[in-house]
């Protein structure tokens, strides 16, 4: 039994390449309230649904592999299960690796629950790249990069948190340069 918090998944994928740069570990939380119609992951959404997992178990799994770039944090929401995913963000960092959030919460929306929800920032003080926004289908392209649809962003945490306003990520700022005719969000 571990001393860290359980946390409720819909499942692991241990090498996936669309979740963020890299070869990355990527843990689907279970339960998300915002039931963006066109969902990738719809059986996520149940927050009775999925399996409670022990911390050391995805610690685990991420020992395992040696080329591991980073992590992901998908879902359902992640933000859903902050204090939870706290202690395992801290060991991810703790390992050198780097983290990516999904989340259909906006950053806005985030830095606004933080007086009723301190563990959402503190969880994001964690992250390098977060994907904010809800999924929106009439928004959906196959051809952007590792999120769904046009207004959802790629976040730049540390240098957002640094900077006191969103900072769009290099990824998203070089896709931007490479399709100009696209309306991203920034």
């Amino acid at each position: 039994m571990s001393d860290y918090p359980r946390l409720r998944i819909a499942g692991i994928e241990p090498e996936s390449f669309v979740d963020g740069p890299g070869i990355r570990l990527t843990v689907f939380t279970q339960g998300c309230h915002h039931h963006c119609p066109g969902c990738q992951n719809p059986q996520t959404h149940d927050f009775e649904g999925g399996r409670y997992i022990e911390l050391d178990e995805i610690l685990a799994m991420i020992d395992e592999n040696p080329l591991l770039d980073g992590v992901t944090f998908s879902g359902g929401d992640p933000m859903d299960q902050a204090a939870a995913l706290i202690p395992l963000a801290r060991k991810i960092k703790e390992r050198g690796l780097n983290l990516v959030i999904f989340t259909g919460y906006t950053y806005e929306r985030l830095v606004e629950l933080e007086s009723e929800r301190p563990e959402l920032l503190e969880l994001l003080s964690f992250a390098d790249i977060l994907v904010d926004g809800p999924f929106i289908m009439a928004q959906r392209s196959l051809e952007l990069k590792f999120r769904g649809s046009m207004n959802q962003r790629l976040i730049d945490v540390q240098q957002t948190l640094s900077a006191g306003h969103v900072v769009i990520h290099k990824i998203q700022i070089d896709e931007q340069a490479e399709h100009p005719d696209w309306k991203l969000n920034q």
